[in-house]
């Protein structure tokens, strides 16, 4: 089997059937592929997955070796553990308001749940794009403490 030079199809023949470009000398090898760091993952991929499952996949990351010399991956993990605790802050506060709260302000309460956890799942989806695209997104309290951690 021979690679195309022009789009690096493997073909047989004399033409390449994805391009139509003519067969040059013998077989071509194929182009090199971008690799990834060890581990199989790349650093964007990786500080993005760092916020898949909040503080778990936060401290997997901070713990496997290829990727916690990296200071984007660690960076993207400090803040998913952050903003993960700063979570559960907030809904042991609203819990605690909803139970000595009359029942007026307790549904008014529980809207706010509703709106801070679809908030949440906004802002969490957020920074998983943003990591894997590359770019680093800094919240606004739980991002320079991650930056000082990383």
């Amino acid at each position: 089997m021979a690679f195309c030079a022009q789009c690096g199809a493997q073909f047989e023949g004399k033409f390449c059937g994805k391009c139509g470009a003519p067969a040059s000398g013998g077989g071509q090898t194929p182009p090199a592929q971008p690799q990834a760091e060890g581990g199989g993952l790349t650093a964007n991929m990786a500080g993005a997955l760092a916020y898949l499952l909040g503080p778990i996949t936060g401290i997997l990351f901070l713990t496997l070796e290829p990727h916690n010399k990296n200071r984007e991956v660690r960076f993207h993990a400090w803040q998913s553990i952050f903003f993960w605790i700063a979570l559960v802050v907030v809904y042991i506060v609203e819990a605690m308001l909803m139970s000595i709260m009359p029942t007026f302000i307790t549904i008014l309460i529980g809207f706010a749940w509703l709106l801070i956890g679809l908030g949440s799942m906004a802002v969490w989806l957020f920074l998983m794009i943003r990591a894997y695209n590359g770019q680093k997104w800094v919240l606004p309290i739980v991002g320079p403490l991650a930056e000082k951690q990383a």
